[in-house]
């Protein structure tokens, strides 16, 4: 477990929700990941992801897909990509990322609380 962190803390980080709308493959990246393009709606629009997820997600599978991103840390250039958000998830037994989910419809760029 982390050290604890207060209210204020946790309400400097902006998670939201957005739909996956464009997934390519980054084969320059040291560990297997795909390029997510994912929309978060009118306000903050369109942003890149790196995403480690390969072992458990075809492209397929995530076109369309709702996940939550961090989107208030700053653009982190990996290789020959800036991603701009970052892609939740948790570990699973292998080690390897499941997206954290969203089980209801909501609006995408919707602030998780």
């Amino acid at each position: 477990m982390s050290d604890e962190i207060t209210i204020d803390d946790f309400l400097n980080v902006d998670i939201r929700c957005g739909t996956v709308v464009a997934v390519e493959p980054f084969p320059e990246a040291r560990k297997p990941a795909w390029k997510l393009k994912i929309d978060f709606g009118e306000k903050l629009g369109i942003k890149k992801s790196s995403a480690q997820i390969v072992a458990n997600y075809t492209a397929d599978e995530l076109m369309g897909r709702r996940v939550m991103a961090v989107v208030n840390f700053p653009p982190r250039q990996i290789g020959p990509f800036m991603s701009e958000v970052l892609t939740l998830g948790f570990s699973d037994e292998a080690g390897e990322v499941v997206l954290a989910g969203i089980d209801r419809s909501v609006p995408n760029g919707s602030r998780l609380h």
